[in-house]
């Protein structure tokens, strides 16, 4: 297994590993993984969940890009992971959408 541990001040923090090799320990402990976007349970949730999020509101593309003040084009790139929002458009996405921790993410 190839792991590189990255520290800060001396300790270890966190540690990376290739895709293979993390799919092989949470098979070891009878886990699957559900794709990168997924976060731990009380995690602030990733923007690869943004479309799942929006859903579960109930919005539609164009309801959040206007109550954002974007265009449905644009959000549906940042759905997509084709564009990483500004700091204003998270901000406006997390109230939008009641989710803690996007407002502070940079």
């Amino acid at each position: 297994m190839n792991v590189q541990v990255i520290k800060r001040d001396g300790e270890p923090e966190y540690a990376v590993l290739p895709w293979a090799d993390y799919q092989a320990l949470l098979q070891a402990v009878g886990r699957t993984a559900q794709g990168e976007g997924t976060v731990a349970a009380g995690a602030m949730p990733a923007f690869q969940q943004l479309r799942r999020l929006r859903e579960e509101k109930g919005l539609s593309v164009e309801e959040l890009a206007r109550s954002v003040g974007i265009s449905p084009h644009y959000l549906g790139l940042i759905e997509s992971a084709e564009r990483q929002p500004d700091a204003a458009i998270q901000r406006a996405l997390a109230w939008a959408l009641g989710v803690a921790g996007w407002e502070s993410a940079s």
